[in-house]
């Protein structure tokens, strides 16, 4: 690496807290620190769920996907845009409507306390592990450039330069600043990829677009495969990924938040089906790049004849090894923007609003919620920094935790996504109905997601619940989230017919009004 392009990636670091800071400004409530009253165009907002949903992995890993295969990955996102779909027109109504801070407020509203609370507990934890795996994943395209400048700086050290540059601005600008920072980030990278594919062009041979035509690279569609163990089958990619991306775009704090800072409920219907439409276009861009480099490199294996240490390691490599110095430090600057995307103010507005005022059972003002907001801010940065070096500690060449890492919503997505259903769809149910659905869906998917293998020829024929072995295959994960809604839905509904002439509280307030 050369001076300018670390010069680039530091004034990416510096600059980027600073602009937040600048752009959120002096917070003057809850609502605002939050929410920001409400009135953030729904264009931004879109941009931002795609920045707020992409990481460092995706960037690096979306191209190994096309290289070593097809351009299969593309149908996933059709099953996205299905989902966002849906929550655009069931629940996205309910919390803008609702006038709710968070997503569970809605569960606090239709079954009580209790749930809202064990719902936002979940997403806590979950949400704790998985971006703790994601600030790890950002420092590692950091520690390589580092090291090919000559400095030696330890995992830890970078997680915490990291942790403070998306704390001081998230703690300073509340959700405008995260959201407009979200939106020039992606802006960023997806230039840095524009960058790779002009300089790609120049180094590819004449004919190479319909090689790779003529080898599959292009397929988008894939009908042969098994459903059960390919992610990419049709079935599969269609169904599952739709009810995941329901669960990911409308029962994750994460995303709510974002789409809550719109002006209405349709700023906010265009803001996620928008974002459908661009991941798609942005999974599209970096699987072909992703067949450009697989030109590039002429199908070699990335570990055995490139002698990388794994397969994700390979767009990175083109990026510091073949790219004019400047435009290298651009695009590394651009893969830690898709990681940088704050998850900070969804995880303090969901610990101040679901859990702490129920612990407090009290009113409190305006001041203290907002005081309270930036204080828990604060708290899970330092926590996410903690688990982030946790995961750079436990994790080593080869070994599978990255990968279990990024199934660990699977566990829980499903009930949580089931629980909103269970809401909606089960007028009789109450609260502990909820609750023990709950529990009984993450249980069994723990069971799932750990014991369940299939075996055989092409790991295909027969269920194995042992351990793992060379031969068995997992369940494909984007059918974690459907099982875990129908376990949801099974248990939560069976209980709720113990109660035949209960009306939820809504429609008991409905009845009121009519007779007054």
């Amino acid at each position: 690496m050369r001076a300018l392009d670390v010069a680039i990636i530091v004034l990416f670091l510096v600059g980027m807290p600073l602009l937040g800071v600048w752009i959120g400004g002096r917070q003057r409530s809850a609502t605002d620190y939050f929410v920001s009253e409400r009135r953030i165009s729904w264009w931004v907002v879109c941009v931002s769920v795609v920045s707020a949903e992409t990481s460092t992995l995706t960037v690096l890993s979306v191209p190994t996907v096309a290289y070593g295969g097809t351009m299969t990955f593309l149908s996933l996102s059709i099953g996205y845009l299905l989902g966002r779909i849906v929550v655009s027109f069931v629940l996205l109504p309910k919390y803008i409507a609702g006038n709710l801070i968070t997503a569970y407020g809605f569960l606090g509203k239709r079954f009580g306390g209790g749930l809202q609370s064990t719902a936002s507990v979940t997403f806590l934890i979950t949400r704790l592990l998985a971006d703790g795996l994601r600030l790890f994943a950002t420092a590692i395209p950091v520690k390589v450039v580092l090291a090919a400048y000559g400095v030696q700086a330890s995992y830890w050290a970078i997680v915490v330069v990291l942790g403070a540059a998306m704390v001081v601005y998230s703690f300073l600008g509340g959700v405008r600043a995260v959201v407009w920072v979200d939106a020039i980030q992606m802006l960023w990278y997806v230039l840095g990829a524009v960058a790779v594919i002009v300089v790609l062009s120049g180094k590819l041979p004449d004919g190479w677009f319909s090689a790779a035509a003529d080898a599959g690279k292009f397929q988008i569609l894939d009908f042969a495969a098994n459903p059960f163990i390919s992610p990419y089958a049709i079935p599969t990619a269609f169904i599952g990924g739709a009810v995941l991306s329901m669960a990911s775009h409308g029962a994750d704090q994460l995303i709510v938040q974002r789409l809550m800072a719109t002006r209405d409920v349709r700023a906010s219907q265009k803001a996620l089906i928008a974002s459908g439409v661009v991941v798609f276009l942005q999974f599209a861009l970096f699987l072909f790049i992703g067949v450009m480099l697989w030109a590039f490199y002429k199908g070699a294996n990335p570990v055995k004849d490139l002698k990388l240490n794994n397969n994700d390691e390979l767009f990175a490599n083109f990026i510091v090894q073949d790219m004019p110095s400047g435009l290298s430090g651009f695009v590394i600057a651009g893969i830690l923007a898709a990681a940088l995307s704050s998850s900070l103010g969804a995880l303090a507005s969901s610990t101040v609003t679901d859990v702490y005022q129920k612990l407090v059972r009290r009113p409190m003002s305006e001041a203290e919620v907002l005081r309270q907001g930036r204080i828990w801010t604060v708290v899970w940065a330092g926590l996410l920094i903690v688990f982030a070096g946790l995961f750079a500690s436990l994790t080593r060449r080869g070994n599978p935790i990255v990968e279990q890492g990024l199934s660990i919503a699977g566990f829980t997505y499903g009930a949580l996504l089931g629980a909103f259903l269970l809401g909606l769809l089960f007028r009789k149910a109450k609260q502990t109905d909820a609750i023990v659905a709950f529990v009984t869906t993450v249980v069994v998917m723990a069971f799932v997601i750990l014991g369940v293998k299939f075996v055989g020829p092409e790991a295909a024929a027969t269920l194995d619940f042992s351990a793992a072995t060379a031969t068995s295959k997992p369940l494909a994960y984007p059918w974690y989230t459907p099982m875990g809604v129908l376990v949801t839905l099974v248990v939560g509904g069976l209980l709720s017919l113990r109660h035949k002439g209960y009306t939820p509280p809504e429609v008991d307030e409905a009845v009121s009004v009519k007779a007054a």
